[in-house]
């Protein structure tokens, strides 16, 4: 018998996968919230905007662009050893919007990023989760240089209701996203219970 040493093997604990949607407009910032928390090489389906774009695509606030995500983004975090998310960050522009309905699927909740230099964008992805409710939480890009208000004019803007969720973030720094990652699940995992009380005995 060996002195000194615990016999007793750790118990592996089976983690807990849930699915996570990043969404808002195009340009917000989700390829780089995706890329900044990621543990792994996040996987990313970027193409170089073309000169045949310029008329759909809206660069206003983002001149500086020059890839746009296609299909999505997907990088994986492990809030703790039994939770792991998987994060799909959506593609931004309208003619995408499609390939939204398959990424949706099986997701828990979603983050809704946005930008208050164009906050309109994020009207789209709001109306989406809200019409197929799936919880989200809003995260404001606090972009340098951007004019920063007052989470609740925020919040009037958006025209969120209640127990929505909006949180400050930098989309670059990757203790800012843990944060609101964390938010997210905790809003979903609440609306689960809520909706699926215990029975009494």
């Amino acid at each position: 018998m060996a002195f000194g040493r615990s016999s007793r093997k750790k118990q592996y604990v089976e983690p807990v996968t849930l699915k996570i949607l990043v969404a808002g407009g195009f340009g917000v910032g989700k390829t780089t919230l995706v890329g900044a928390v990621s543990e792994i090489r996040p996987l990313r389906t970027e193409e170089i905007l073309s000169e045949a774009g310029r008329p759909v695509d809206d660069l206003h606030g983002v001149e500086a662009k020059t890839t746009t995500t296609v299909a999505m983004d997907f990088g994986r975090i492990t809030l703790r050893e039994d939770l792991v998310l998987y994060l799909f960050g959506t593609p931004g522009q309208d003619r995408f919007w499609f390939l939204w309905d398959e990424l949706a699927q099986g997701a828990l909740g979603a983050v809704v990023l946005a930008d208050t230099r164009r906050l309109e964008d994020s009207f789209a992805a709001i109306d989406y989760f809200e019409r197929r409710g799936i919880p989200f939480t809003v995260a404001v890009n606090c972009f340098e240089g951007a004019q920063r208000f007052p989470a609740e004019s925020v919040r009037g803007a958006l025209d969120l209701d209640p127990e929505v969720e909006l949180v400050m973030c930098d989309a670059r720094d990757r203790e800012s996203v843990k944060n609101v990652l964390v938010a997210v699940v905790q809003h979903a995992l609440v609306l689960a219970d809520q909706s699926h009380p215990t029975a009494a005995p």
